[in-house]
């Protein structure tokens, strides 16, 4: 039996009013690729997409879905799981589905954990945590994605040689993300540098953050 997270999930669930167009979309696009995770039970990724799937990949706190509707256009043969709570996000990605004639991207508009305790064990090749929420004030660093709990959810998701890539333009989230991967046994890094790794796609966050003069830090870690 699976139990939900009774964690609090902290931050934003809707911002501005959304557009007509978006409101469109929330209504009559989102029903049909919206994940339902149910109470008890397992959910089978594969079964979220027409046809067969080389592998699935997952983001984690997609923001305006760019990156991830990015990746979802370099690889078709590959379903994306794309898990944000913030409704404006939501509106945002279906936009770019809807543009650019997606069928690869499936939505989770809720926490994350929820629906990385109901998938199987290794069925994830790779999962995305870009430029999450920093929690800057030291009494909410318990917030921040990274840590614990939640590596041990990717670890028991992500395939044997899976990948989680990690960036943020936070200096002391950088630091705080890398002590907690590095503690944990299941995770072995592969890189970790200011430059951009070569398939890199640019974020509209990661953007503003440059002409801001912030620099960001790239990291990626194997499931061992």
């Amino acid at each position: 039996m699976i139990e939900l997270s009774p964690e609090r999930l902290f931050g934003r669930r809707k911002g501005r009013p959304l557009r007509q167009r978006r409101v469109r979309l929330m209504e009559e696009l989102l029903p049909t690729i919206e994940i339902t995770v149910p109470a008890t039970g397992k959910v089978i990724p594969e079964s979220f997409f027409p046809s067969s799937m080389r592998d699935i990949w997952m983001e984690i706190g997609f923001g305006g879905g760019e990156h991830l509707a990015a990746q979802a256009v370099v690889h078709p043969e590959v379903g994306f799981l794309g898990c944000e709570p913030f409704i404006n996000g939501v509106a945002s990605l279906l936009a770019h589905i809807d543009t650019q004639k997606l069928n690869n991207i499936r939505i989770y508009p809720d926490d994350a954990r929820h629906i990385l305790d109901a998938l199987p064990e290794a069925s994830l090749g790779r999962c995305f945590v870009l430029f999450a929420d920093p929690w800057p004030k030291k009494r909410h660093a318990d917030r921040r994605f990274i840590g614990k709990e939640n590596l041990d959810r990717l670890a028991r998701t992500l395939k044997p040689d899976g990948e989680m890539h990690l960036a943020t333009d936070v200096e002391s989230l950088a630091l705080w993300m890398r002590e907690r991967v590095e503690e944990h046994p299941s995770f072995v890094c592969l890189y970790d540098s200011t430059t951009p790794p070569v398939d890199w796609v640019p974020t509209r966050y990661e953007q503003k953050g440059c002409a801001a003069g912030r620099q960001s830090t790239y990291m990626i870690y194997r499931r061992a």
